[in-house]
């Protein structure tokens, strides 16, 4: 079997809820995403076979198959075309996976993998809360009611549980959350992104025209005191919005191909695949799936977590990264070394392919070989990704 490469990677900076991404259609945010990709491969856009993109809530701007409609804004060839992919907060890390099996198959060479999210314009949920608000019914089926009876599936309430499970109170949370910002901080600012941001002219409410290539969500001031003084999400809890990962605009794209297309375009790999994982786990937790998705990762590619030299982790609530560097005795000094979605942002669907650019070119920043890449997904899922350096 070929084997898959990433070739090119790109993303936007992340932009704030309401910020200086939210004036940008999210099929316009992504093709320019995807514009830039090929930009920087220089390779011919008519050779790629397939995008596929993820995307968490494809309702409203990014409904009606968000990949194929960021394909005809981006000035792509009307010959090149794309599906979307919904595996939640794991959306463009499964479209990777997808990508990459369709490469090492043969039957393609040249597919994207990318992800969109504007969380500003398509807020959190909209379709099937909106669904439900006009009388059609919720995906909790009478089914789903018998097994799990009166038992909500809250990613908030996840958060709550990760946390009391694995030790961690509010302090340390919170301690977390400032050691994110500081590190995408001092990555900013010592242009360690600068390889992955594709730069975007935007348009502020005011008229005035900017380009945007920073993430918005860091906090360059962040202080213990103003974190810890962020409101609890609920009463007698230990999550708040400043431990939590920050709503987010934003996309990401990779260009993934096997030896073939490497060879029949010219192109130079960044990273080579090197194992794909995603489990099914407790959806009532629901966010501690990256665990075992880690450990049979691992032992599917025969290897020790300490054969790892970088992880991304999405912090999509600071619990999950601590329990998962806990719980697989994982040096915490290699986990999220730019910082994560607490300070970068959270762009739900296209945080897979955004975190993948990121630990991409730390590895090369660093000179490390493996990077390995997971998140928590909704259900009670999660992927795995264990790239090498090349």
């Amino acid at each position: 079997m070929a084997e898959a490469y990433i070739a090119t990677v790109a993303r936007s900076a992340g932009g704030k809820r309401g910020g200086r991404l939210a004036g940008v259609h999210p099929a316009d945010l992504a093709g320019r995403v995807l514009a830039g990709l090929v930009g920087r491969s220089g390779i011919d856009p008519s050779a790629i076979e397939d995008v596929i993109m993820g995307c968490a809530c494809p309702g409203g701007e990014q409904g009606a198959n968000i990949a194929r409609n960021a394909v005809l804004a981006s000035g792509l060839p009307e010959s090149v075309p794309g599906t979307h992919v919904d595996r939640q907060c794991g959306s463009s890390q499964q479209a990777l996976h997808f990508a990459a099996a369709t490469v090492m198959s043969g039957l393609m060479d040249v597919v994207v993998a990318a992800g969109v999210e504007s969380m500003t314009r398509v807020p959190m949920g909209l379709p099937w809360t909106l669904a439900a608000k006009h009388g059609f019914g919720t995906y909790r089926s009478p089914g789903i009611e018998a097994r799990y009876p009166d038992t909500p599936f809250s990613q908030f309430g996840g958060a709550e549980m990760m946390a009391r499970k694995y030790g961690f109170d509010r302090a340390a949370l919170d301690a977390y959350a400032l050691e994110s910002h500081h590190r995408a901080a001092a990555a900013a600012q010592a242009g360690k992104f600068d390889a992955e941001i594709v730069p975007l002219e935007v348009e502020t409410a005011e008229g005035e025209t900017l380009v945007h290539k920073v993430d918005e969500g860091i906090r360059f001031d962040a202080s213990l005191e103003k974190i810890a003084s962020v409101k609890l999400l609920q009463e007698g809890g230990v999550i708040s919005a400043a431990n939590a990962s920050q709503i987010c605009d934003g996309a990401a794209a990779l260009l993934i191909v096997n030896e073939r297309g490497l060879k029949t375009h010219g192109l130079t790999p960044l990273a080579r695949i090197h194992e794909m994982t995603v489990v099914g786990h407790d959806p009532v937790i629901m966010l501690e799936a990256p665990i075992p998705a880690t450990e049979r990762a691992l032992a599917r590619a025969g290897m020790k977590i300490g054969d790892i030299d970088l992880y991304e982790v999405n912090e999509a609530f600071a619990p999950v990264p601590l329990a998962w560097a806990k719980a697989l005795e994982a040096d915490p000094a290699r986990m999220n070394v730019h910082g994560g979605a607490i300070a970068l942002g959270h762009p739900l669907g296209g945080s897979g392919a955004k975190l993948m650019a990121t630990l991409v070119n730390a590895l090369h920043d660093r000179g490390a070989r493996y990077g390995l890449q997971t998140m928590c997904e909704a259900g009670g899922m999660a992927n795995v990704t264990i790239v090498e350096r090349l």
